[in-house]
């Protein structure tokens, strides 16, 4: 509920401070005495478009603070401490909004400075404003299909629908973004793909370069190998005074030398050693030897394959090994690939399944809303005649869709109330159709029927008995008395029999002071609330008559004896 509002250097308003009770609140005071100054100022609080025309003359600034206390149901809680603008135990919010003449205006909610635009979203869910025409909640589209379900209690349907087409809607952006994502990778892909090809066609293996070049030069140098083995085995083992052969001298001088002289023994043994090794050394040559032969188609794949990997070293600027370190990214990398596709296939049967869900839970929402219409007209038809508006018909119009594809968070319906003012003329959409004061009592009518159900706490009207009689401004008291048990309500109003019904009525006055027009608000007591009454009544002139009817409206006024709270 709204229980305080202080406003200064607003139009008319130089300082104002009110304080509100709960129930049902009726604002009244002479023609041109500034009634609508309350509207505008919470009409600003909720987001509206600010000008510096709002702003008292001789000032440079305005401000206005409304001060509410959160019902325990507002999905305003929650909402607001996640973005720590309340505590956990708070439920007090304060908006104050201030204009300023160089078009700096600033919004703070309890005290933090916030873009208007979520002021606009947090007050939606807390005050309700009925009376100008481009501030009806109830024209836009998405506050019709609010009402319908409202009305219908589908909302625990509609939220696990709306869950649902959130969660297919995400996961076909990651199905869009996967599959990008896959198309972009594929055209690099194409050309690793090649790659990957060359490298393994290649067969690369580790120290294979190293090898092949020996072989290469043994191949290529062979007749001069074969020449100095040859010499080399010749002058070592098989040739004349061949080395093993004068070793064999040199052993048995030794041999004697050391009968001879005793010191010399050892010599013995390092012969022996020296003998081992030339016999290892001749049996090295001669296998070497034995292993030479020309190859010449040998030697033609070795310089095939010496060049094609030289042409590889090349072109990838790399070694040997290192191309093979290549080869096993490739390889680890389009082997990725097919897990890519995988993974497709998979968030692919996500959204169908996904899909399908949202298709049937549409049709159960849509099918609900159907039935509710129906009912919702009906119950609407009943409160207009109460209200003296039996001539008009208000009928809610569903469009389904029937393509999945245009589907919305809210279902497959698109919901418009349709209206006619009298007998015989077509139905139009409200929006266009309806006056304020017309628009304001579909609305009552609305929340008469929707009241238990509405989770707005203030709902303000204007304009709501405007064209109409004594009797029927009567009926509409009672019924904003009714939504009144469920809700705080507003009412700026010029009929006696709809302010004698309210459960506080304040009264708004213009004064001159000091040359300058100052507009005064102040709620009433018992007796000046009589006066006030008779006032209306009577007019110009209130006589002892005028007086005492005031008095028995006011003592005859049933108000109920225990209201639901609204906070």
């Amino acid at each position: 509920m709204l229980t305080e509002l202080r406003i200064s250097n607003f139009a008319l308003i130089d300082q104002l401070h009110l304080e509100f009770p709960e129930g049902f609140i009726v604002l009244t005071g002479e023609t041109g005495a500034g009634k609508s100054l309350l509207v505008d100022a919470l009409e600003l609080i909720a987001g509206g478009r600010a000008s510096a025309e709002h702003i008292r003359s001789g000032a440079e600034q305005a401000t206005i603070e409304a001060a509410f206390t959160l019902p325990s149901n507002s999905p305003l809680i929650v909402q607001l401490r996640e973005q720590d603008l309340l505590s956990d135990e708070g439920t007090d919010l304060i908006i104050r909004r201030v204009l300023s003449r160089n078009g700096k205006n600033k919004t703070y909610i309890n005290g933090a400075l916030t873009p208007i635009q979520g002021v606009q979203a947090l007050t939606c869910y807390l005050l309700d404003i009925h009376g100008q025409h481009d501030q009806q909640s109830l024209l836009s589209a998405q506050a019709q299909l609010d009402v319908l379900d409202g009305f219908g209690r589908t909302k625990t349907l509609r939220d696990a629908y709306t869950q649902t087409f959130q969660d297919w809607r995400r996961q076909k952006h990651a199905l869009a973004d996967k599959i990008a994502k896959r198309d972009e990778q594929d055209r690099h892909l194409e050309m690793k793909q090649f790659q990957l090809h060359e490298l393994q066609e290649a067969r690369l293996q580790a120290g294979e370069e190293e090898t092949l070049t020996q072989e290469h030069q043994r191949l290529r140098y062979r007749e001069r190998i074969g020449e100095i083995v040859e010499q080399s085995y010749q002058r070592l083992y098989e040739g004349e005074a061949s080395v093993v052969e004068q070793f064999q001298v040199i052993t048995t001088h030794i041999q004697e030398l050391e009968t001879i002289d005793a010191s010399v023994k050892e010599w013995s043994s390092l012969g022996e050693t020296v003998a081992v090794t030339l016999r290892e050394y001749t049996d090295g040559l001669r296998q070497y030897r034995d292993t030479l032969e020309y190859d010449p188609e040998r030697l033609g794949e070795l310089d095939d394959r010496i060049a094609k990997l030289q042409r590889l070293k090349k072109k990838y600027t790399a070694s040997i090994d290192e191309l093979m370190l290549l080869q096993q990214e490739l390889e680890g990398e389009l082997s990725g690939n097919a897990d890519v596709e995988q993974q497709i296939e998979q968030l692919q049967q996500q959204v169908n399944a996904l899909c399908g869900q949202v298709e049937k839970t549409a049709q159960t929402l849509s099918g609900n809303r159907e039935d509710a219409a129906r009912k919702l007209e009906k119950r609407i038809s009943e409160e207009l005649t109460e209200l003296k508006m039996s001539n008009v018909r208000l009928s809610v119009q569903i469009d389904a869709m029937s393509d999945v594809e245009t589907f919305g968070p809210t279902g497959k319906d698109v919901v418009e109330f349709m209206f006619s003012a009298n007998p015989g003329e077509p139905l139009h959409p409200l929006a266009k159709i309806a006056s304020g004061g017309e628009l304001s009592r579909v609305m009552l009518a609305m929340k008469s029927v929707l009241s238990e159900a509405d989770e707005i706490p203030v709902l303000v009207f204007d304009e709501v008995d405007a064209g109409v009689g004594g009797g029927v401004g009567c009926v509409i008291g009672k019924r904003l008395r009714d939504v009144a048990q469920y809700h705080q309500v507003f009412c700026i109003t010029h009929l006696p029999q709809l302010a004698s019904q309210a459960h506080a009525h304040f009264h708004i006055e213009k004064e001159v002071s000091e040359n300058k027009t100052v507009t005064r608000v102040r709620q009433l007591d018992d007796k000046e609330r009589e006066n006030e009454i008779s006032r209306m009544l009577g007019g110009v002139e209130v006589t002892t008559a005028v007086r005492q009817m005031a008095a028995e409206m006011l003592k005859t006024a049933v108000h109920p004896k225990k209201r639901k709270s609204t906070t």
